[in-house]
Formats: structure tokens, C-alpha cells, sequence
């Protein structure tokens, strides 16, 4: 028998890898020709297999590692050196890969079985013990094809007994501490330093590779800006800087948007996570050891940690990571082509070019750009959002994302931005998160260096949000007014009158025109 290993499942503790010393390992280069894929999400994904090849070896495994063009040319080699073997394969997250990897295996001679895939913490069965007879967000009476994340995340933390008291209820007495998670920073305030890693030969190697056979894709290819783990040991390291130094501040400004400031407190960990450099519940019960080890008094076991900073980030993964895996698995095959709204227009330019007089557009745009990643306000309430108000095709805005973030796989994506960021699927959500300038005013300082105004919906200088907000209410009205929480709003459309809604709509046509042309 052969472990299989593919790009994402690196973690050296995954449960195949108990059971057998023979790992294949295929570097499918052709791939990353589909798309224009970032220059740093391709050398973090190439340089983490070839780390990860190298550790396996050095601790006793034979590895077969293949480069080619494909997973089928890969297997046409391996097979031609071992005929008739038998894989084991963790099936992957994305839809319909596993039988597809299995289906090729076949074709040539092998066998391939599938077993669970052992990078995250809860499983297939898990979530379906949950859902059964109890409507599918976990609570009796609700339409199926519906999922509610807090409904979930509560009950997670109720079978693993995270962030429990020993009589089982939620530490500190509430389950969410969102409340106290939405400050933003003082104006002398700076954030902590990022951990950095010197690339070694190998990442250099890779960086060259990438450089120049993929030299037309978009983001920066930099290796100056390539700041990710690549190892099993950096991403440990990674994980003891966040508990350290960013952990106590990462929940008041996890939403906070600072001009200039690309990683604030937040983890950057997900990419080592979504590859299998760290597994979540290693993750989140390093976390939650913080929180206990700083609660106890005693100052040796590091700093004190707030709740609220424990709790947002245990919710991003054990509620949110593993909800938005399960969703994807029951809403595919479909999500990815929902468009429930019927918007098809191109995305902006600016989300290819970053040239904008839009601070906070500029700002998560370039974010992107620069290092492959941008924080999860500013992917769901600037990125996501604009291109939901604009009328942005949900499919391209998933591609976008898709090959830009160097955390994105498919799975990733998908629920996130065509469910949650676009509402091209009422799956997730009962209301789109659609929002005015409002929104980012406070909870940033963009709108103080903008030439846009964002207390003006329309005329010269008012800011793209707010028409295009009001104009994406309006023009989706019919779906929209009644749905979940929008009554509010549906109360202020009802408030204006023809002479505005006309200066609106002019207003909305006008941004439109300058985001195709490049002139937003």
C-alpha cells in the first residue's frame, strides 16, 4: 500500500501515514496554467510538498516524488515503476476531486481507496448526526438546504467540550463575544511586528520557477513580499508568535480596517492550516491552553489573554472553517454556479489593476496583490460586498479569489464568496451582506484620506458605496424586501422619493461605467 499525498494534506501526524512507509507525491505544474493563480500562493503550495517531501524522508518514509504536467502523466510514471500498486487517498475537500484522482488511478492498472480526510476537526457523520431530523441549520422546523453557522459552533463546542465549564456551559457565561470584538485601533496605536522566514534553497528554487513559467500572472512575485510558512517548524513557530504577540489583540480589531496595515493582530495562519502544516484542533486547543495558562495568575505561562480574543478566534475556525466545509460538501454540485440575483456584469478593473481612488478598495485590492491575502472583513465587506452592490458576476468574483489568496482552495471559496459574500445562494444566509459606506467608516480610516465622500450618495465626490447600495436594493427588490432583517431598509427605500431614486440610479450607472473603464 501507498499513501497518496496531495499538496494540502501535509501534515505528518495524518492518519494514513500510521499505517504505511510508501508516500507518492505528484508536483502537477499544468494546473496552475488554467488560471493566472498567484505567483506566492504557487511557491508557497510547490516549496510546502517539496519541505514536506524532505521531512517524510528524514524521518524514515520512502516518498516517490513526481514532477510533471499532470496527475495523470504523474501516474503514467509511477505506474510504469509500479505496476498494479494499491493508494490510499484522503479524499479531498473540493467536490468530485477523490472520485476523479480514484477514477484515474484505475485507468491505469491501480487501485485507490478513499479514506477520511484527516484535516479538520469534525466529520461527514458528525454533521449529519447534527442535521438529521432537526432541519438543517439545527433547529426543528427550519427548510432544508438552509444552514445557520451559530446553531453549529454551539454544538461543536458541546461535543469536543471547548471553551466549556466543567458543567458544560460556555466559559465566562456566553457563547459569543462578538460584541467586544468590534473596536478599532487608537491612532498610536501600531501593530505587532509579522513573523518572518528566510527562504531557504528550496523556496528560492521554487520562487525562480515560478517566476518564470508563470511570468503573466497576476499578484506579485516578489519573494521579497513572501512572507508564509513553508515547513511543518515554521508553522509551529507561526502558531507560538500569534499566541504570544498577536493573540490578546487579534478579538477587539479582528474587524478593524487600518490604512497602511495589511495583517493587524490577525493569525495569518490559515494557509498553513488549509495545506496541513497544522491541524485546527492543534490550533484551537493551543488557543484555549493561552487563555487557561494566562487565567491561572501566574505570569511565567505567558500573557494574559482576553475571552473575547479566544472566543473570535475558536469561532473562525471550529465554527466558521468547519461549518463553511460541510456546506460546500451538501451544497455542491450547484453552489459554484448559484446566481440567485442574476448578476453578470465583469468585476471592476480595479480588482485586477488596483488603481482606484477608493481607499478601501485600494487598500484590500493591493493587500491581494502584495502578499496573497487580505482579512476577513475586507474580503466580506469590501471586496465581496462592492462587487455584490456593483452586480459582479458571483462565479468570477470565486475565480477571483480562487487564484488570488494563497489560502483559497475551491471548497474555501465557494461557500464564502458565492454564498456568503455574493447571496448568490440563500444557503447560508437569510440577507445579503450588502452595506453602504457606513459600514466602513467605522469600522476603519479609510474614509478620512478618500477623496470620496462617504456621507454623499450622489453627485460629484459622493462616495460608490452609497449609490450603488441604494441602486442594488432597489434593483433586487423582489427578491430582497421581506427576506430576513431587511425590513429596515426596505423602510428607508420606501422613503425616497422619484427625483432621488433617479439621481440614485444615474449616480449607480455612472460608477458602473467608471469601474469598467478603469476610472473608479
Amino acid at each position: 500500500m501507498t499513501v497518496w499525498l496531495l499538496g494540502d494534506q501535509l501534515n505528518p501526524n495524518a492518519a494514513p501515514l500510521r499505517h504505511d512507509d510508501h508516500v507518492l507525491m505528484i508536483e502537477a505544474h499544468g494546473f496552475a496554467e488554467r488560471m493566472p493563480y498567484h505567483p506566492q500562493k504557487l511557491t508557497l503550495v510547490f516549496s510546502a510538498m517539496r519541505h514536506a517531501r524532505d521531512a517524510l524522508r528524514d524521518a524514515g518514509y520512502e516518498v516517490t516524488y513526481v514532477e510533471a504536467e499532470s496527475f495523470g502523466e504523474g501516474l503514467d510514471r509511477y505506474f510504469e515503476a509500479n505496476p498494479g500498486d494499491a493508494l490510499v487517498l484522503q479524499r479531498p475537500a473540493s467536490h468530485g476531486a477523490g472520485e476523479r484522482l480514484r477514477d484515474m488511478v484505475e485507468a491505469r492498472g491501480g487501485d485507490c481507496t478513499l479514506v477520511a480526510n484527516d484535516g479538520f476537526l469534525t466529520t461527514p457523520d458528525d454533521w449529519d448526526e447534527w442535521t438529521a431530523g432537526r432541519g438543517s441549520d439545527g433547529a426543528s422546523g427550519n427548510d432544508a438546504g438552509t444552514y445557520r453557522q451559530e446553531h453549529w459552533y454551539r454544538h461543536v463546542r458541546r461535543e469536543t467540550g471547548i471553551l466549556l465549564t466543567d458543567d458544560g456551559d460556555p466559559v465566562g457565561g456566553e457563547w459569543n463575544y462578538d460584541d467586544d470584538n468590534r473596536e478599532t485601533p487608537p491612532d498610536d496605536w501600531s501593530p505587532p511586528e509579522i513573523p518572518e522566514f528566510e527562504p531557504d534553497a528550496i523556496t528560492r528554487d521554487v520562487h525562480a520557477f515560478v517566476a518564470d513559467r508563470y511570468d503573466d500572472h497576476w499578484g506579485s512575485a516578489d519573494l521579497a513580499d513572501f512572507v508564509w510558512p513553508v515547513t511543518r517548524e515554521q508553522a509551529l513557530q507561526a502558531l507560538d508568535h500569534f499566541l504570544e504577540v498577536r493573540l490578546p489583540a487579534f478579538g477587539p480589531y479582528q474587524d478593524a480596517m487600518v490604512e497602511g496595515e495589511w495583517a493587524l493582530d490577525h493569525s495569518l495562519l490559515s494557509p498553513a492550516i488549509n495545506l496541513g502544516l497544522l491541524h485546527p484542533r492543534e490550533v484551537v486547543e493551543a488557543v484555549v491552553d493561552a487563555y487557561r495558562a494566562g487565567d491561572d495568575g501566574d505570569d511565567s505561562d505567558g500573557p494574559e489573554v482576553p475571552l473575547n480574543s479566544v472566543e473570535g478566534f475558536v469561532r473562525q475556525v471550529i465554527g466558521w472553517r468547519e461549518f463553511m466545509r460541510h456546506v460546500y460538501r451538501e451544497s455542491m454540485p450547484g453552489m459554484d454556479e448559484a446566481n440567485q440575483l442574476d448578476q453578470t456584469r465583469d468585476l471592476p478593473e480595479a480588482y485586477w489593476t488596483g488603481d482606484t481612488d477608493m481607499t478601501c478598495l485600494s487598500e484590500a485590492v493591493g493587500h491581494v496583490r502584495e502578499h496573497g491575502y487580505a482579512h476577513h472583513i475586507e474580503r466580506l465587506m469590501v471586496l465581496s460586498n462592492f462587487a455584490l452592490i456593483y452586480g459582479a458576476d458571483p462565479g468570477e468574483l470565486n475565480r477571483w479569489f480562487h487564484l488570488g489568496f494563497v489560502d483559497a482552495f475551491h471548497w474555501v471559496t465557494t461557500p464564502n464568496v458565492v454564498g456568503m459574500g455574493s447571496f448568490a445562494t440563500d444557503a447560508l444566509s437569510s440577507k445579503p451582506y450588502a452595506s453602504s459606506a457606513n459600514y466602513v467608516n467605522r469600522m476603519s480610516d479609510y474614509c478620512s484620506s478618500c477623496p470620496y465622500y462617504h456621507t454623499r450618495t450622489t453627485g460629484d465626490g459622493s462616495c460608490p458605496f452609497n449609490a450603488l447600495y441604494w441602486d442594488f436594493l432597489k434593483r433586487n427588490e423582489k427578491v430582497l424586501r421581506g427576506t430576513g432583517r431587511m425590513g429596515l431598509m426596505y423602510s428607508h427605500v420606501d422613503d425616497k422619493g422619484d427625483e432621488e431614486w433617479a439621481a440614485i440610479e444615474e449616480r449607480a450607472a455612472e460608477i458602473r461605467e467608471m469601474g469598467a473603464n478603469g476610472t473608479l
